[in-house]
C-alpha cells in the first residue's frame, strides 16, 4: 500500500516516518532545553563547549568536536568568545606541538558548577513522572536506532 507523505510517495516500511519522528523529537528537546540555556546567560554551543570540558583537564579541538557535535568552523568562534569572556583557554599540547588543549579556567569551573547543575534540574523536571522502565525501553530503542544508522553509513 502507498501513501502520499507530502512530496514522495512511500510504502508504509520505509524509513520515512521513523526520520521526521527522530528529528521532531530532537526539535522538541531543543527547543526546551535551549530556552533555560539562553535563560543562563548562554547559547546552546557555549552551553555545550562548558559541559562538556566541565569535570575534565581539557581536551583538544577535535575532541570538543567529537563530544558535542559542533562543526570545526563554529567551535573555532565559539571557543574565541569563551575565551574572550574568560571561561576558556587555549594550552599547548604535553607531546603534540601541533594542537593545543581547550579547558575552563577557574572563571568556566565556576559557571560550570553554576550552570550544570541548573540545567541538568531543568531538563530532570521535563522527565519527573516518567517511570525508571519507560527511560530504560528509550534508551534501548534509541541504542538499536543509533546502531542502524552507524551499520547504514559504514
Amino acid at each position: 500500500m502507498l501513501e502520499q507523505t507530502g512530496y514522495l510517495v512511500t510504502r508504509q516500511t520505509d524509513c520515512l516516518p521513523t526520520v521526521q519522528a527522530l528529528v521532531q523529537c530532537y526539535q522538541a528537546f531543543e527547543a526546551y532545553s535551549a530556552a533555560h540555556v539562553r535563560d543562563l546567560g548562554l547559547t546552546p554551543p557555549q552551553f555545550d563547549i562548558i559541559a562538556t570540558l566541565g569535570n575534565t583537564a581539557g581536551m583538544t579541538a577535535t575532541e570538543l568536536g567529537e563530544k558535542t557535535l559542533i562543526t570545526k568552523g563554529t567551535l573555532t568562534g565559539v571557543v574565541d568568545r569563551l575565551s574572550a569572556r574568560g571561561w576558556v583557554e587555549r594550552m599547548a599540547h604535553e607531546s603534540d606541538g601541533r594542537c593545543q588543549i581547550i579547558r575552563l579556567t577557574q572563571a568556566g569551573e565556576a559557571l560550570f558548577a553554576k550552570v550544570f547543575p541548573a540545567h541538568l534540574a531543568h531538563m530532570n523536571a521535563c522527565f519527573a513522572g516518567v517511570p525508571a522502565v519507560e527511560h530504560a525501553r528509550w534508551q534501548a530503542t534509541l541504542h538499536t536506532l543509533k546502531q542502524v544508522l552507524r551499520k547504514g553509513a559504514a
